[in-house]
């Protein structure tokens, strides 16, 4: 293969750039969002470490887009019939950009809102006083649960089938939270009716059996319950 020069180098990392934002929505998305945030940076008159961060936090997610394109196009171009494999690879690299794209989300957060004159820590204590932190902690951990039972029993995909079912896990979490925290019977009712409808359009649109949609509701409510005693 002849060499390129440097002139030639330039030119085909720029071609590269221009193609995955061509082709790609995703890295549309993420370049349009970038510029407006350093932007809306240079507008706070954010400091030069400030906007650093900034532009190597969005630059990760670029950077991640775009091997997330080259790997899927060289996957295509090898094995052209679908193979597991192949799936595995690009779900990996696939989460690989929601990673880096989470952090982003997180750093830019953590930036604005410091300039916003919000003091996180603050937050987070008025988040521990309220009984609210209860609710969003027992729906965190009946996701995780869920998440790690699918897991061992390979059954199903993360947001969709497999044992047990995710949906009435949480509709079933959140009907248990109103009930204990409710001395409104008709809430209780009308919370109770909501997830089951929310159960039983999982069986008849065939997501899930009977079996997982029990499994999942049983499943929300026990851990609702227990959590909802530890943490009161």
């Amino acid at each position: 293969m002849k060499r390129q020069s440097l002139v030639e180098s330039f030119n085909s990392a720029i071609e590269g750039f221009i193609y995955v934002f061509k082709s790609q929505r995703n890295m549309r998305l993420h370049f349009v969002i970038g510029l407006l945030v350093i932007l809306s940076g240079m507008f706070l008159n954010f400091t030069y470490i400030e906007l650093i961060l900034l532009c190597l936090t969005i630059a990760f997610v670029l950077f991640a887009e775009m091997i997330n394109t080259a790997v899927e196009h060289t996957i295509d171009l090898v094995k052209e019939d679908f193979h597991p494999l192949a799936r595995i690879v690009k779900d990996i690299c696939a989460g690989a950009v929601l990673l880096s794209a989470l952090s982003s989300v997180i750093v830019g957060y953590m930036l604005f809102v410091s300039r916003a004159g919000i003091r996180v820590e603050e937050n987070m204590i008025k988040i521990r006083e309220s009984s609210w932190h209860v609710t969003f902690i027992i729906l965190f951990a009946v996701l995780i649960i869920v998440l790690i039972t699918k897991i061992l029993s390979r059954s199903g995909t993360p947001l969709r089938g497999g044992m047990p079912s995710g949906h009435s896990a949480l509709a079933f979490s959140i009907w248990m939270i109103i009930s204990l925290s409710s001395a409104n019977s008709l809430a209780v009712f009308l919370v109770f009716v909501l997830a089951f409808l929310v159960a039983r359009s999982r069986i008849r649109d065939g997501v899930h059996s009977v079996l997982e949609v029990a499994t999942g509701a049983l499943l929300g409510s026990l851990v609702t319950l227990l959590m909802f005693q530890l943490l009161n």
